[in-house]
């Protein structure tokens, strides 16, 4: 396979993360409620992002950790909400 198919499968693959969160997160905000988040999902989550992200700092491949970190920076958003949305 071409080197620029690889690229655009990746390309589309990290946008598809990387917006994958954008609704929950409008959930979440529109409805003041975060009850059906699982806290300890959402900590493997953020643990998985965190790993993900430094595993592509450590072998320079920037898309990896760039796409990582935006999905880290999502996913911790969704966490704050649950958090500041917990007694609502």
């Amino acid at each position: 396979m071409s080197p620029v198919w690889i690229n655009v499968v990746g390309a589309g693959a990290a946008l598809c993360s990387m917006a994958s969160f954008t609704p929950q997160i409008l959930k979440i905000w529109r409805e003041r409620d975060a009850s059906s988040v699982s806290l300890r999902m959402w900590l493997m989550t953020v643990s998985g992002f965190i790993l993900w992200t430094s595993y592509g700092v450590m072998l320079g491949s920037w898309p990896v950790a760039v796409s990582n970190a935006v999905c880290l920076v999502a996913s911790g958003v969704i966490l704050g909400l649950k958090w500041k949305f917990r007694d609502a």
